[in-house]
């Protein structure tokens, strides 16, 4: 969600009207994400709407304000499609006691709740909402259908991290789905529209290359926070891709390909003005080690590799030792 979004909102809040908020705004209620889902629609989200006041408008003030500290935090939405279930105390004898009732209410709520589990919203909820409410930031909630009578979505206030594929390979055709699903935001590059088209990568943002190799890869550039994987077909590009994603300062860089190989590609990416030190942080075969073969395998290795990635690189040591910890690991 942008800021304009919720600049708007505020302002028609403010104004007593209701607001204008869409599924493209909030892509959790959109139709292919609720497909087969009797519980979420995009009906769901226009109920929510209609039912915000000015009481909201601190809310969304805070969204604004997790947005300007770049702070990790999310609007929740609370959807509720049976209200008498949804207030009934529920449980199953070994989960924990949250009290005499079940939700606070039997009606739709929009909240925020960040990454310290601060939580702002315009009706006081229940020990179990806060529960649910608070696990928002798992993104999307893990526990949104624990308790019957209602469920739970979200959209993010900060920005996914960007995945750049290096190569339109059938490795790159299976990893998309696999790393959109879990918040990346994947653009595939190529030079040849055999392999780089609709067909093979519908749900990607596609980048052609002019020419007959990745001489213009040079023309673009990532951001200091982007990923880069480095899957050229045939292996014929990894040197440019390399040396590209180093003089780009990606966060990350991670390269396909055996240890044989590898060193092979050593002498043309020192060639290319990339340090020893450099050479040897690029992740190099990438994916995190567990016998995967195929494509479809090594993808998911490398999705795998990327969550730890993007888990180290947003959380301290202190709090990954607390969540692990808290896990029983």
């Amino acid at each position: 969600m942008n800021r304009e979004t919720i600049e708007a909102v505020i302002e028609d809040l403010k104004a007593g009207r209701t607001p204008r908020l869409g599924v493209e705004d909030v892509p959790a209620f959109s139709e292919e994400a609720t497909a087969g889902n009797d519980h979420l629609s995009p009906e769901d989200l226009e109920h929510i709407v209609a039912s915000l006041t000015k009481t909201d408008i601190p809310t969304f003030e805070r969204a604004l304000r997790a947005m300007d500290e770049g702070d990790l935090a999310w609007l929740g939405f609370k959807v509720v499609y049976d209200p008498a279930i949804a207030v009934a105390k529920s449980g199953i004898g070994f989960t924990k006691d949250y009290g005499e009732i079940g939700s606070a209410d039997g009606e739709p709520l929009v909240f925020f709740c960040n990454d310290a589990k601060e939580i702002v919203a315009s009706r006081e909820p229940s020990k179990r909402d806060l529960f649910q409410m608070k696990d928002v930031t798992r993104g999307p909630s893990m526990h949104n259908e624990q308790f019957d009578g209602l469920t739970w979505a979200s959209v993010a206030l900060f920005d996914p991290v960007r995945v750049w594929l290096l190569g339109a390979s059938d490795v790159s055709v299976e990893l998309v789905p696999f790393a959109r699903k879990v918040g990346f935001e994947p653009l595939v590059v190529d030079y040849d529209t055999a392999f780089l088209n609709a067909d093979r990568f519908p749900d990607a943002h596609r980048i052609l290359l002019d020419g007959n190799g990745f001489d213009a890869l040079f023309d673009y550039h990532a951001r200091p926070e982007d990923y880069v994987c480095v899957l050229t077909r045939g292996h014929m590009h990894d040197p440019e891709g390399c040396i590209w994603g180093v003089r780009e300062g990606a966060h990350y860089i991670g390269m396909m390909g055996c240890k044989g190989k590898n060193d092979g590609i050593r002498n043309l990416v020192l060639e290319g003005g990339v340090t020893e030190g450099q050479w040897e942080a690029i992740k190099r075969p990438i994916g995190l080690k567990f016998g995967a073969k195929t494509p479809a395998e090594l993808a998911i290795a490398i999705v795998a590799e990327l969550i730890d990635v993007r888990y180290r690189q947003r959380y301290s040591e202190e709090a990954r030792r607390k969540h692990e910890d808290s896990l029983g690991r």
